[in-house]
């Protein structure tokens, strides 16, 4: 199975000083709105991502904590990463829909974990695949619960 080119890029500059950072800019060029939570991608592979987050001030709320729809944008970003390092290039993925409960205040930057428990088989007919993803503070402290749901289908050839 070739990789996408995401994750062709991943392997190539997540080894080498400054690759992660780098990787994660270029991931904000391709993806400008996932530039408002100056997101670092930490971990990637098929069926797992972790993202991180800092707290600034872009993404507080009135209440100067992480912004529940800023969170949701770092949830996404785990999800489309995951999405990237796991669905072959014979087929494609679109997000379909999101649930998400806001379980805690998050007062840090944050930690977001997009995981599947198995790896689904890629086939002739589309489906849908949930994607969890849990949001921590950096206090390891769940913040963010929530599931993303994507359609995957094979490519029209």
């Amino acid at each position: 199975m070739s990789e996408t080119p995401t994750f062709a890029l991943w392997h190539k500059l997540a080894g080498k000083p400054g690759g992660k950072q780098l990787f994660s800019a270029a991931m904000c060029v391709r993806v400008p709105y996932f530039r408002t939570v100056l997101p670092s991608v930490r971990e990637l592979r098929p069926g797992h991502c972790e993202v991180t987050a800092p707290r600034w001030w872009g993404v507080y709320n009135h209440i100067r904590t992480f912004h529940a729809i800023a969170a949701c944008n770092l949830a996404e970003i785990a999800m489309g990463m995951l999405a990237e390092a796991t669905v072959p290039t014979t087929h494609r993925w679109l997000p379909k829909g999101m649930s998400v409960q806001y379980v805690a205040k998050a007062e840090t930057g944050l930690r977001a974990v997009a995981s599947l428990p198995e790896l689904p088989e890629f086939g002739a007919e589309g489906f849908d695949l949930e994607v969890p993803v849990t949001i921590s503070d950096a206090n390891g402290k769940p913040v963010v619960t929530g599931t993303i749901t994507i359609w995957v289908t094979p490519k029209k050839r």
